[in-house]
């Protein structure tokens, strides 16, 4: 028997389908005809059974079918989008009708969607329409008579087809050619027996998406998979929900009205939310989707769904944003989307003055307009937040102040990047106990590449080659610095050797500038994509913009920056744009026809900017964290033709990316459990703390007060002593703010804070001195510091603060310490070998490089495994086979030995994975073995792909050698 569509993929479904609550009726006993897109007997009985006005006249029902009709026979002129929300509408009880006593108006019922029971659920097969042409759909659900969902089928065992095939008559044939059939539908669904995606109406074939349930229950094989997927996707409950609540309609930069379904992720985490608040037993979750996956439509979802709840009795939901321009992106999202009764709160006073007179509506506002909210503001318990980005300052004292204002209100953080540091840490401010590794809801970076929600980030090193003219440096210092004793002098050496100087050498800017162009026209340009600039500050932007004027149209480039007060006023005019100009400018830069190629930014746009033309960023700015992971993934949003999103980066931040990307759950877990510690030290430090103001009256205020308080501390040594008592009382609030613990202490704490910030040294004379001498000093730097060139392979040091110090403030050359050799556990097995006294020395050197800096943690790698390939080839010329086969791996062995405590984690980890592989994949002669070593190589690349270096042929030659000799 041969397999095809029908009988393998079509049938599957079908039967599947009749297991999961779906009456199978085949199409030809459906009482229609080809031109009906509407079971319309079905629809009738449904009607009267759902509303009591038509089951005592049933001919009402005729006028409601009419109606319908009326809306798919205008699908031709008002397209099918627009016709879908119309019919949409009605589905979901927008439709009244004057069958009520007197003619009056009473809402008609077409589906039940409290009792999902009462309604009539039936899949079918080869479901025919006739419309200006004949087609045929493969499944098609409908409920009460009405199509739903359509689904089409392609072959599972021709490789030349896959479900895109599918999807693609879905949306250039059928969508087109017979729109009425889909002006019902929530969505359409296309497998060819191996993956399964779905996709709203109209939708274009890359927003089409998986649904993924339960990643650890995996099926037995591809087709078993795509039933499972079905079951899940299409049991009845789930296609209800998503009609009721997780459909929007919006409205797109061209105007152009658009349809958007929900993804699993934000079907998942918006259920969750949703389930928390009608228990009532747990206040709060986090929710962790990483960047690019859809966190501001899951809110819109969320606060669709809780707003229409009947058990939460009409309730008050509250988006929360930490940032000015967070809040004007969800503000845009509510709007283009039209949900009701969505109202943003302007300034503090309107927040304060919508929670006082109990409004209940969906309110979006920033963190920052509860900084006044003193005291309660609503106590009810049905007031839901959501907050956007949860950190940062929804983890200090404004998160603490909203808590106050807020006190029985069911919070939820969503962040794309938790942070996990003792003093902010986004479990212990919106985690759950209760929740399986403190989250609600979590969908990683992993999650959202495998779905292609997010792209893969890819990172190329193009680090600067400096040469310093010292003597030039020391030359002119002496003479600028002759009239100045020695601590001015040191005082100005240190504010010299900033990074900040030689990232605005005028010669860097130029050829950095040089190469960007020169990489953007090889590798950016030719597939149309569009690149962002990052730079270390504003004077740096306005630098990158005037050398990149030399080389580009001035049209191809634009400052994106805010103006400060004290910056030039060229700048204020060139650049400080209202927030309409500001959107016109982005909607050039989205338009994959204008000119504008590149944006440069310091801050703005690194959060919350969406344009999926954006395809590489070019780093100049050293950042750390969220900050870091959030700006890096501007450039993952997938666009048709784009696989990756680049970073390219010439001030040296791949450690840190590596540890943005590492999120170490048990470690977040310990953090938030060892919060509670903390409660029982804090009251005896501050106790400590206030004991240095005895009989002071803290209730004093004005200058009475502060003087009273800076008199029990006259002494040099007992403001040290209090400063001492209150950087460690700081570092305890900190750790546990915003926890309510807190408030009983919040007043004296705020005292403390002020007195010592009274009291604490401020260097006016320094700032004095860089004043005067500062830019003379910049300029000595620039004229002695040159650019030889751009390497992208590590081999040269940077530049940075601590070496520039060294040049300025020590005369004399360092002596090079000899090297002590210290034979590891490996190697001392053979102390007697000379081959294996010259490996360890080996090692030391490449441990030496890199705690000096000399080396990158990549090229320190790539040493490493160098040398384990070396130390395991004279091995196997001294041992024996069993104590080969016994030995544990020699990558990891070698990395134990030369780990320091400032190794990079992530070093460690592709250490364990490339090992992992050895152990996983081989057999005996699987290098004798084609498909052996394709197996190898294929699970290698999987390896480092985790850490984005699939790419980096080097490494990947390194590391497949090394497993080659040593199995």
């Amino acid at each position: 028997m041969s397999f095809d569509e029908a009988n393998t993929v079509r049938d599957g479904l079908r039967d599947h389908l009749t297991q999961n609550g779906w009456t199978y009726i085949p199409a030809a006993t459906l009482p229609r005809t080809e031109g009906d897109v509407l079971v319309e007997p079905y629809l009738k009985t449904a009607l009267i059974r759902l509303n009591p006005e038509i089951a005592r006249q049933p001919d009402q029902a005729d006028e409601v079918i009419y109606r319908l009709r009326a809306i798919l026979l205008a699908v031709q002129g008002e397209g099918l989008v627009r016709a879908n929300e119309r019919f949409a509408e009605i589905l979901c009880g927008g439709l009244s009708m004057p069958f009520g006593e007197n003619y009056r108006y009473v809402p008609v019922k077409i589906i039940d969607f409290a009792h999902p029971a009462s309604n009539h659920f039936v899949t079918t097969t080869e479901y025919s329409y006739t419309g200006a042409v004949t087609r045929r759909a493969d499944n098609v659900l409908l409920v009460n008579g009405i199509p739903l969902v359509v689904g089409e089928c392609k072959t599972p065992v021709r490789p030349a087809i896959t479900w895109i095939d599918a999807a693609e008559q879905v949306h250039d044939d059928y969508e087109t050619n017979i729109p009425a059939l889909f002006v019902p539908g929530i969505f359409a669904f296309a497998t060819e027996g191996k993956k399964f995606y779905y996709g709203a109406v109209r939708a274009p074939l890359d927003a089409w998406a998986p649904w993924k349930e339960d990643e650890d229950d995996e099926a037995a094989s591809p087709i078993a998979d795509v039933m499972d997927t079905a079951m899940n996707l299409l049991a009845p409950a789930t296609v209800l929900d998503i009609l009721k609540n997780y459909t929007l309609y919006a409205t797109d930069a061209k105007n152009r009205k658009i349809k958007i379904v929900c993804r699993h992720q934000q079907y998942d985490a918006g259920n969750k939310i949703v389930d928390r608040v009608v228990d009532g037993r747990i206040k709060k979750g986090l929710i962790w989707h990483f960047q690019g996956s859809g966190k501001s439509f899951l809110m819109v979802f969320a606060a669709q769904k809780l707003r229409l709840h009947p058990a939460l009795k009409n309730p008050t939901v509250i988006v929360v944003v930490d940032r000015t321009d967070l809040d004007t992106q969800i503000n845009a999202t509510f709007h283009t989307t039209d949900i009701p009764n969505t109202v943003n709160a302007g300034n503090r006073e309107d927040l304060r003055r919508l929670l006082s007179q109990d409004t209940r509506k969906i309110i979006i506002t920033t963190i920052h307009k509860f900084a006044e909210a003193d005291g309660v503001l609503n106590d009810r318990a049905n007031i839901i937040l959501l907050c956007d980005e949860a950190h940062r300052t929804q983890e200090g004292d404004l998160g603490q102040k909203m808590r106050e204002a807020l006190p029985n209100a069911f919070l939820f953080g969503l962040t794309g990047t938790p942070i996990n540091q003792v003093d902010r840490n986004t479990f212990r401010a919106f985690g759950a106990t209760e929740d399986e590794s403190g989250y609600l809801s979590i969908y990683s970076p992993e999650d959202a590449m495998r779905d292609g929600a997010t792209l893969p980030l890819h990172f190329e090193p193009r680090l600067i080659e400096y040469h310093i003219d010292r003597e030039g440096i020391d030359e002119a210092f002496s003479t600028l610095t002759d009239s100045l004793d020695e601590d001015e002098t040191r005082d100005l050496i240190r504010r010299a050797s900033r990074r900040s100087t030689f990232v605005h050498a005028r010669e860097r800017i130029e050829r950095v500038a040089g190469d960007i162009v020169h990489h953007f026209k090889e590798s950016v340009e030719p597939h149309g994509f569009k690149a962002m600039i990052v730079c270390y500050d504003r004077q740096s932007c306005v630098q990158y913009k005037e050398a990149l004027d030399k080389l580009l149209p001035p049209e191809a480039s634009e400052i994106v920056m805010t103006v400060g007060r004290s910056d030039p006023d060229e700048w204020k005019h060139r650049w400080d744009r209202s927030k309409e100009d500001e959107e016109k400018l982005l909607d050039r830069y989205r338009d994959p026809l204008d000119p504008l190629q590149f944006v440069i930014v310091t801050a703005k746009l690194l959060t919350g900017f969406d344009a999926p033309i954006l395809q590489t960023m070019y780093l100049d700015k050293l950042m750390k964290n969220h900050t870091l992971l959030q700006a890096i993934c501007r450039t993952n949003r997938p666009y048709s033709g784009k696989s990756f999103g680049l970073i390219v980066d010439y001030i040296g931040v791949f450690d840190e990316v590596a540890r943005s990307l590492a999120f170490d759950e048990k470690r977040m877990r310990e953090i938030v459990t060892n919060i509670d510690s903390l409660k029982d030290q804090f009251p005896e430090m501050l106790a400590a703390c206030l004991a240095h103001f005895p009989g002071v009256d803290r209730g004093v205020n004005g200058w009475e007060g502060l003087i009273a308080a800076q008199q029990c501390i006259p002494t040099n040594e007992a403001r040290d002593a209090f400063a001492l008592d209150y950087i460690n009382l700081a570092k305890l609030w900190e750790a546990m703010s915003p926890d309510p613990f807190l408030a009983t202490y919040k007043e004296d704490y705020r005292w403390l804070t002020q007195v010592y910030e009274s009291v604490r040294p401020v260097n006016c004379a320094g700032r004095l001195l860089w004043k005067k001498l500062g830019a003379k000093t910049l300029e000595i730097i620039h004229e002695n510091v040159h650019v030889e060139g751009i390497k992208d392979d590590f081999d040269e040091i940077v530049i940075d603060e601590d070496t520039v110090r060294d040049l300025l403030e020590n005369r004399d050359e360092h002596t090079i310490k000899k090297l002590e050799i210290q034979i590891i556990t490996r190697l001392r097995k053979h102390a007697n070998n000379p081959a294996f006294v010259r490996l360890g020395e080996r090692l030391e050197q490449i441990k030496e490089q890199y705690e000096k800096g000399f080396i990158d943690s990549l090229e320190f790698l790539k040493s490493l495994i160098q040398l384990a390939r070396d130390v395991v080839m004279a091995e196997k010329e001294v041992e024996t086979v069993e104590e080969q086969q016994q030995a544990k791996a020699a990558l990891t062995e070698l990395f134990e030995e030369a780990r320091t405590d400032t190794t990079p984690v992530i070093i460690e980890r592709i250490v364990t994975d490339i090992d992992a592989v050895v152990r996983a994949v081989r057999f005996d002669g699987w290098q004798q073995s084609n498909p052996g070593e394709r197996d190898v190589k294929k699970a290698l690349r999987g390896a480092l792909r985790k850490y984005q270096l699939q790419n980096d042929q080097d490494l990947f030659d390194r590391a497949y050698e090394y497993i080659r000799q040593y199995y």
